[in-house]
């Protein structure tokens, strides 16, 4: 049904699609950012021709014919906005100029019109802007959500190739992903959050939140170009050495914990590509390390826990060191209270306000102490092979995460969480 004005039809400008479509066209030149900066084939190719489209598909709506094939050819070209990049605020605002320049043009005189039919050809008009405004809106975020999931196969790809040290630049030329040539290769954990263990939540979406949280973190504070394997526990992050300095990563990592909404414990080993796999490994037995020794959330370096480090490798020396603090095996009173007045610096005070007993206990369990084991902790001597000890006991337990090539991470139980804190890391307790 049409509108009449005067015996003419109201919407008489808008099916005038040959005088439309040019002032359409030097309009949005004029006021939209994107048109200002196309080249003149495309403004009269393009951009004409879909002025036009939409000037016939709005003449078609209000004479209510069935206009499928043009919104379905609306939402491919759309698509094709999002594949070129061009913002959806840009488009929508482009859109709306021109619903309000041609309306406009059909409203100029509209004083003299039936008060009615100006109420009703508005509704129309907001109706069809919306229709419209849909189908642009609904096929952009479809094609940007392919967009992202192709980039993202794309990362993981490559990633997993850097890791296994496999070939990648043939592949970094399909995903059309530059390589560096060195990386700050990272191993991240991420805690559990709080609410994941609510029975009142999902605990599945909970978890899924705190990673897209982090995972937005990065990508606004670093782009596309790092390179991440990640889960809801950790993983890995190869950054591009040339994008962010080694200084700034403690910051960084402190962004992703605030992000997160949880500690976030992350351990460097820089790279060249070439040596990605091997410190990729080193990065996530350095970080397995200072989760077994208990240490303090934060980002660590392989040179601050060398020495930790080399106590733990595998050999008759790490085996023969566990074996000095056999003896405080069935008194765990004896050990906890070793372990903690290490990890306050040896602090009498502090150790007897956290364990709740008396200086004197904390004296009479140290003496205990260097009885049953030969070593005496209020001695420099003895305070070392104790400290020495503990670290390397720590991996008598089993492992405490399980790391795959990707570095996927599944974090210990807290059964198998070792209480001795490394020797470069002093727990706050």
């Amino acid at each position: 049904m049409t509108i009449s004005r005067n015996g003419a039809t109201l919407w008489q400008p808008l099916r005038d699609v040959r005088t439309m479509t040019p002032r359409l066209v030097g309009h949005f030149v004029d006021t939209v950012a994107t048109c200002r900066t196309l080249p003149g084939d495309a403004i009269a190719g393009d951009v004409t021709a879909i002025t036009r489209m939409c000037l016939e598909l709005v003449s078609g709506l209000l004479d209510g014919r069935d206009e499928v094939e043009k919104l379905n050819r609306l939402a491919v070209a759309a698509g094709g906005w999002a594949r070129e990049g061009v913002p959806i605020d840009t488009i929508l605002h482009a859109f709306h100029e021109g619903f309000q320049l041609a309306f406009d043009a059909v409203f100029e005189d509209a004083a003299a019109s039936d008060p009615s039919s100006l109420i009703d050809g508005f509704r129309r008009a907001t109706a069809i802007s919306d229709q419209l405004c849909t189908t642009v809106t609904r096929a952009y975020i479809r094609e940007h959500r392919d967009i992202a999931g192709e980039h993202h196969t794309a990362v993981h790809t490559l990633t997993s190739a850097l890791l296994a040290g496999q070939p990648t630049l043939t592949m970094a030329r399909e995903c059309g992903i530059a390589v560096a040539e060195a990386y700050s290769v990272l191993a991240l954990s991420i805690r559990e959050h709080p609410d994941e263990h609510d029975p009142r939540l999902n605990g599945a979406v909970v978890a899924r939140r705190k990673l897209r949280r982090v995972q937005a973190e990065l990508a606004h504070r670093c782009g596309e170009q790092v390179l991440s394997l990640l889960s809801v526990d950790g993983g890995t992050l190869l950054i591009p050495a040339e994008l962010v300095a080694e200084e700034r990563l403690d910051a960084l990592i402190e962004a992703l914990s605030r992000a997160a909404r949880v500690d976030v414990m992350a351990a460097l080993v820089p790279a060249s590509t070439l040596e990605i796999p091997s410190a990729a490994q080193r990065a996530h037995e350095l970080l397995d390390m200072v989760e077994r020794l208990d240490c303090p959330p934060a980002l660590y370096r392989f040179g601050d826990l060398a020495l930790e480090y080399q106590l733990t490798r595998p050999g008759p020396g790490r085996a023969r060191l566990g074996e000095l603090l056999a003896p405080l095996e069935s008194h765990p009173e004896l050990y906890e209270t070793l372990r903690v007045h290490i990890a306050n610096n040896m602090n009498r005070q502090r150790t007897a306000r956290l364990l709740h007993i008396h200086t004197n206990t904390v004296d009479y369990r140290l003496r205990r102490v260097a009885q049953l084991t030969g070593l005496d902790p209020t001695h420099a001597s003895g305070l070392w092979q104790l400290r020495s000890a503990m670290i390397a006991r720590s991996f008598h337990t089993g492992p405490s995460v399980v790391a795959d090539p990707s570095g996927t991470r599944r974090p210990r139980s807290d059964a198998q969480r070792c209480p001795a804190p490394g020797l470069g890391g002093v727990r706050s307790a």
